[in-house]
């Protein structure tokens, strides 16, 4: 999680011990648990919390999108293979896209951060959630048996929708330490969109089959 994450934990800690210390009446100590602490905040500027907009970006632009459109192929085509291909490819493809959004954005608002670094950080953000959530439809095989009823791409679905909810845990799990924010909130935010994107994506992807009359 690096430097900035560790740093923050231990924060936490001196900021408990200085209470403590004040409560037993050593003011003194529990002033300087509080100097030492802002010092090491002062310190901070790791590389990957200047970013961490791009990387937000990213990820949740992968998660809601990919998600979504995972569902809706997932029931459409019903076949694992053409669901990964079509995921790749969307992914891929919006990976670069995404990327290239940022760089302009980055450009166009002129800010302090590298546009190229931005960008990047998009980019792999995007990439990395992309091959996370397509996985699991390479995993499974088309012969892999039942489980519960559940046919191949379904139980793959499953194992998607699954790495997502752990992807949205892990990231707020540290925006809640580094920015120091309400995990709870975020994760359920997050989870929630997740859900209603694929919950449409789903239905668009059932009546679009039934409206072409496509016959898997």
């Amino acid at each position: 999680f690096g430097f900035t994450f560790s740093v923050k934990l231990m924060e936490g800690t001196e900021h408990d011990a200085a209470a403590e210390y004040r409560e037993l009446g050593l003011y003194d100590i529990a002033e300087e648990e509080e100097a030492h602490e802002q010092n090491m905040i002062d310190m901070l500027d790791e590389e990957r919390l200047r970013y961490s907009g791009s990387v937000v970006l990213g990820m949740s632009d992968a998660l809601i999108e990919l998600t979504g459109a995972l569902a809706g192929l997932t029931f459409a085509l019903q076949s694992l293979q053409l669901v990964a291909l079509a995921g790749l490819v969307t992914g891929i493809a919006a990976a670069f896209s995404m990327g290239a959004s940022e760089y302009l954005s980055s450009r166009a608002e002129k800010k302090a951060e590298s546009a190229i670094k931005a960008a990047f950080f998009t980019w792999l953000s995007y990439l990395v959630t992309v091959f996370l959530l397509v996985g699991p439809y390479l995993v499974f095989q088309v012969d892999s048996p039942d489980f519960h009823g559940l046919e191949p791409h379904v139980q793959a679905l499953m194992c998607t929708f699954a790495i997502g909810l752990l992807i949205v845990a892990v990231f707020n799990i540290y925006v809640s330490v580094v920015e120091e924010v309400s995990f709870r909130s975020r994760f359920l935010e997050m989870t929630g969109i997740l859900g209603v994107v694929s919950l449409i994506s789903y239905g668009i992807g059932i009546a679009l089959r039934g409206m072409l009359g496509i016959e898997i």
